[in-house]
């Protein structure tokens, strides 16, 4: 597959990343000479220098040939326009833009077969308030990922010091009245598909799939507890703020947003009925204190600051905070945060990352989501009634070792997997995987799955 990317940003660097280690045909235009320069030292891309909303450099890098366009720049203008030139340069390809600007969205008619005819549009904004949301239905999880139209939850959970489950080996979870299959274990900046002799260790990030249903019980089977959620407290009122606050602001959650800025807590009090809006600076100890921080289930920090919002965690955290979400925009950074204590991380940049593969990785395949650390993927896709491994035991395909079948839904059934069970078709299966195991699993589902 041939990709065009607009934009060598933290975005655009990510995504042309991925895609050539999958071996896709990738071009990546920028006019920052510099950036231009690190992308073709780091990835094997080719790299065309110059505006991503000139028709002439389209030409250059290849749009007549080239299956899908990726506008990724920081102007929602320069990617608007983008697709624009694409639409009419080439009648066959697929149109990706990130959007930031709220205002925008609003007026999605924009973007439909009459006008712009873009394929897909990305919010980071809105992608990451849903991945907050999704952390909230499950308050005891350092990250959610919904499955199968959310009715199968991919949960990530921390492990503390002090849990009953340090020690264990992943096989004693057979003996469980429910079966439970981690799939990914993240340790430190490690991240390793597991086998049943490989132990729980204290902070290891673990991953397993959940009916949504069956979450309560899986806490409880797992020794964990899952609390409901009473109390938020929000600090920052910048546009993501303002929408995680009006989301909460439906529900019977006792939420708070703090914002330093005496004129737009006024922007807020209008726009929100129950959320209360407070005039303040998050950093500062005495004012969490008299908030009363230590009852607070979940403290959201999501001000345009990384280093203020990872101080702010820790401060929280030291005061009592049961959970932190920390909103941090450099991708570089999440790895280096997550080894400090801070619980969980969102961010917009991986938040459009997630979508934009999810969406390029055509075929049957469902969902897409990197996990924590980037160093492995989940992946759901439904199995055809061609493919060679339908109606045989698992045990009997060859299988890459970095990835594992984290379960198999069948219906509303949901099955953890062993040797002697058989994929039938149309299922939905769930995959773990290490990013060096996809081609190997694109070659394992070429044709058969069409699995890209």
């Amino acid at each position: 597959m041939k990709i065009i990317i607009i934009g060598a940003g933290e975005v655009g660097f990510n995504i042309a990343q991925r895609l050539s280690e999958e071996n896709h045909d990738v071009i990546v235009i920028e006019k920052d000479p510099n950036k231009i320069s690190h992308i073709q030292n780091v990835i094997d891309v080719q790299a065309v220098l110059g505006s991503g909303t000139n028709p002439s450099i389209l030409n250059e890098a290849g749009i007549k040939e080239s299956d899908i366009i990726v506008a990724a720049t920081d102007s929602d203008e320069a990617n608007l326009i983008a697709c624009f030139f694409a639409q009419h340069l080439t009648d066959y390809i697929t149109k990706i833009a990130r959007v930031r600007n709220p205002d925008y969205m609003k007026h999605r008619e924009i973007f439909n077969q009459d006008f712009l005819n873009i394929d897909l549009i990305i919010n980071p904004q809105s992608e990451m308030v849903a991945s907050m949301l999704k952390l909230m239905e499950v308050p005891g999880a350092s990250e959610v990922i919904d499955f199968v139209d959310g009715r199968i939850k991919l949960i990530g959970i921390t492990i503390k010091n002090n849990s009953p489950l340090i020690g264990q080996k992943l096989s004693s979870f057979n003996d469980y009245s429910q079966a439970i299959l981690v799939g990914v274990i993240v340790r430190g900046e490690k991240v390793i598909i597991p086998s049943g002799q490989d132990t729980i260790q204290p902070n290891d990030l673990i991953y397993f799939v959940a009916h949504r249903e069956e979450t309560p019980n899986i806490f409880r089977l797992l020794n964990l507890r899952e609390e409901g959620l009473s109390r938020v407290i929000i600090i920052g009122g910048g546009e993501t703020g303002l929408a995680l606050a009006t989301s909460l602001d439906t529900t019977n959650i006792n939420t708070k947003i703090i914002e330093k800025d005496s004129q737009r807590c006024l922007e807020l009090a209008e726009k929100l009925k129950k959320v209360v809006v407070l005039n303040g600076d998050g950093a500062d100890r005495e004012f969490l204190i008299e908030e009363n921080i230590a009852d607070v289930d979940i403290l959201v920090v999501i001000t345009e600051d990384d280093e203020n919002n990872v101080l702010i965690s820790l401060l929280g955290k030291a005061l009592g905070a049961k959970k932190t979400v920390t909103k941090i925009g450099k991708l570089s950074y999440i790895p280096l945060v997550s080894a400090i204590g801070i619980d969980t991380v969102v961010s917009p940049r991986l938040s459009a990352i997630r979508a934009i593969l999810q969406y390029i990785r055509k075929g049957k395949v469902i969902c897409v989501a990197p996990l924590k650390g980037e160093g492995a993927e989940a992946i759901e896709f439904e199995a055809l009634e061609t493919s060679d491994i339908v109606n045989i035991p698992l045990s009997k395909v060859k299988f890459p070792k970095e990835a594992i079948i984290g379960a198999i839904v069948r219906g509303e059934e949901i099955i953890i997997p062993k040797g002697h069970n058989m994929i039938k078709p149309h299922d939905h299966l769930i995959i773990f995987a290490l990013k060096g195991a996809i081609p190997k699993l694109e070659k394992l589902f070429t044709v058969k799955l069409e699995y890209f």
